[in-house]
């Protein structure tokens, strides 16, 4: 007689798992907590793209998946003996699933496995673990953009030609509006119950929430992979670090979000997009970048997340910044900041819940390192309101590379500058009420001074820095040093 089948096990699915990549076939289980959005404030749009993405996903699998909205995740999980689950990805969420029966698989949706890392990583003794080797070896071990053992191209990294300033006087690149998704009756079912747990004090949210820019089902994310590839594609490598106040998608992908959802197979859209280099389609350069943001960076920031380990968020401090995030900030309020650069992107954080990676990096993150802004506050504050923020994408991204908090871990030097840089990567700087020439008096930039404050401030911490020898060099001969650095300490307007 034959032994009994067992039955197959329930696979718990969880936000960032929401694709077919995390389907293998069997039952499924989706839990809506309704705490996770009530930790600490949250940008609206976020909250809004979490649910309904959760949501979709169950309303597509039918009768295949078991649906719970609860206050807590330990209201179903706990006492249950038939589950599994692929590696979550965050630390308190791998915490949650080790202290309890539940069969744990290996986890997906990146181009590169955490035990490949880890041996690499490994192997690297006394070396810093650049993302540069890092992204040579997977496109030489996946074959992407390669041409026998050599790059396509001759070069394994195209950025210097990626960096030009947008078109003199245009107020757009002039690119198709992207296909924005539709919402159905699911969002409104959503937009309501935020309404109500609003009204009800069980969440703070921050921002405006509607009309969803950005996909939640896998049939979506394929349409927006194949809307940037058609319509902007092209010109996303020459524009990828430009800025215009009047363009906030510009040629960007807008794939984080279906990306960090679990929505879209990294691998596919990699493959995609290197497709259209070799049918003459696209430029190298485009596509390159794009690669490069994706099976580089993208791969590289959460293998970080694990191998760092979870102290790394909270540990490091390397600048001795300590100062809260202003208001205007925290409340996505831009109401009271005269700096057009700074200004925008708020405004476009309140609107959206997004900002491409330059804004991101040379406008927000420039503005908090040159301020002192606590890097765990800073940390969070990009998880909570960017639409894309996870606890695994953030830290390598905010602690070491914006912030240089970890002290060299991520970035050789910290990311900073002056109104210079800004006025040439945008439009920001026409009719401002500062002048990025000019570093001292009422029409001061506050970047322009604020550079040479900061380096004040940090100058006994990071002189040890070969890289910053030329900086500090320039700072030590700056006769209004004195003056700058006190305009700075009691600067109220920005």
């Amino acid at each position: 007689m034959s032994a009994p089948i067992s039955p197959a096990p329930t696979r718990w699915i969880v936000a960032g798992q929401l694709g077919p990549l995390f389907d293998d076939g069997g039952p499924m289980m989706i839990v809506e907590a309704r705490s996770v959005f009530g930790r600490r404030p949250m940008h609206r749009a976020k909250a809004h793209l979490v649910l309904s993405a959760l949501r979709h996903r169950a309303a597509e699998l039918g009768d295949r998946v078991e649906y719970h909205q609860v206050e807590r995740y330990s209201e179903v999980v706990d006492g249950r003996t038939d589950l599994e689950v692929i590696d979550p990805t965050s630390w308190s969420a791998r915490r949650f699933v080790r202290r309890r029966p539940i069969a744990i698989l290996p986890s997906r949706g990146f181009v590169t496995a955490e035990e490949d890392f880890r041996t690499w990583a490994d192997s690297r003794t006394g070396k810093r673990l650049l993302l540069e080797d890092f992204y040579r070896g997977v496109r030489e071990r996946t074959g992407i953009l390669m041409r026998g053992d050599q790059p396509e191209g001759g070069r394994w990294n195209l950025d210097h030609d990626n960096r030009n300033p947008p078109p003199k006087n245009a107020a757009r690149l002039g690119l198709p509006e992207p296909c924005w998704p539709v919402e159905d009756e699911i969002d409104q079912q959503v937009r309501a119950d935020l309404d109500r747990w609003q009204a009800d004090g069980l969440v703070q949210l921050v921002g405006d929430d509607g009309p969803r820019r950005f996909a939640v089902t896998p049939a979506e994310a394929e349409r927006a992979l194949a809307d940037f590839v058609e319509a902007r594609l092209g010109d996303f490598g020459p524009f990828e670090d430009a800025m215009l106040s009047g363009d906030w998608t510009m040629a960007h992908s807008l794939l984080s979000v279906p990306l960090n959802l679990g929505l879209l197979d990294p691998v596919e859209a990699i493959q995609t997009v290197a497709a259209e280099h070799a049918a003459g389609r696209a430029p190298l350069s485009s596509v390159e970048g794009f690669v490069r943001q994706i099976m580089g960076w993208r791969d590289y920031v959460w293998h970080l997340y694990w191998y760092l380990g979870e102290p790394y968020r909270t540990t490091n401090n390397a600048l001795g910044a300590h100062n809260p995030l202003p208001e205007a900030f925290t409340r996505l309020d831009p109401a009271a900041i005269e700096s057009n650069c700074l200004r925008e992107t708020i405004d476009g954080m309140r609107r959206h819940g997004w900002a491409h990676h330059i804004q991101r990096l040379m406008v927000l993150g420039n503005w908090a390192l040159q301020h002192g802004y606590d890097p765990v506050a800073l940390n969070d504050w990009f998880v909570d309101m960017f639409v894309d923020g996870t606890p695994w994408v953030m830290p390598a991204n905010v602690i070491g590379m914006s912030q240089h908090a970890d002290g060299g871990v991520v970035a050789t030097k910290p990311y900073v500058s002056g109104g210079a840089y800004i006025s040439k990567m945008s439009d920001y700087c026409g009719g401002c009420a500062f002048d990025p020439k000019v570093r001292l008096g009422e029409n001061a930039c506050p970047f322009t001074a604020g550079y040479w404050a900061f380096l004040d401030r940090v100058e006994p911490r990071i002189r040890s820095n070969s890289r910053m020898a030329q900086p500090l060099a320039g700072l030590r001969r700056l006769a209004d040093r004195a003056a700058i650095v006190d305009q700075e300490n009691n600067r109220d307007r920005w």
